[in-house]
């Protein structure tokens, strides 16, 4: 028995309009993680040459600093340093797989080919997931931080 391959999803076809309409946010999707991997590289950057930095601007620190001379510290600066690496790492991704839904989705529609139209799909659920995964993560920090904060508060208030 030969398997037909139906190009209908749910009994709808991707007609001109919905290949434009895809087109231009494979346009867009390319535009923005473009732009993101710019940011993560300048993110990048600025955690590597942070020392430098604060090194240059040692009055400007130590004047609006509550801690003196910690802030240029080589422990601190080099956590701080690592803190802004590991935040660019982790935003890289979800722009990974929104240039390539971007450049895959561009292919598939220049070729009419389904096995690449799934693939980009795919690398826009990745993305989507990556996305909602930190904004999870995100959202249970802000509760712990919220929840700490009211029982310090109502810890300090009772003494």
């Amino acid at each position: 028995m030969e398997h037909q391959q139906d190009s209908s999803l749910f009994g709808m076809n991707v007609d001109q309009a919905g290949k434009s309409h895809l087109a231009e946010a494979a346009r867009w999707a390319k535009f923005i993680s473009v732009i993101g991997f710019i940011v993560c590289a300048m993110v990048v950057l600025f955690g590597v040459f942070l020392r430098p930095i604060m090194r240059m601007f040692p009055t400007i620190f130590e004047r609006n600093s509550p801690y003196g001379e910690m802030h240029n510290s080589a422990p601190f600066t080099s956590a701080i340093a690592f803190i802004y690496i590991v935040i660019a790492l982790i935003y890289f991704f979800p722009f990974l797989f929104l240039f390539r839904f971007a450049t895959k989705m561009k292919t598939a529609l220049a070729s009419n080919d389904q096995e690449t139209l799934n693939t980009s799909f795919q690398n826009l659920k990745a993305t989507f997931r990556f996305v909602g995964i930190l904004l999870l993560i995100g959202l249970c920090f802000w509760v712990l931080i919220t929840v700490v904060t009211l029982i310090g508060a109502a810890a300090g208030g009772a003494m």
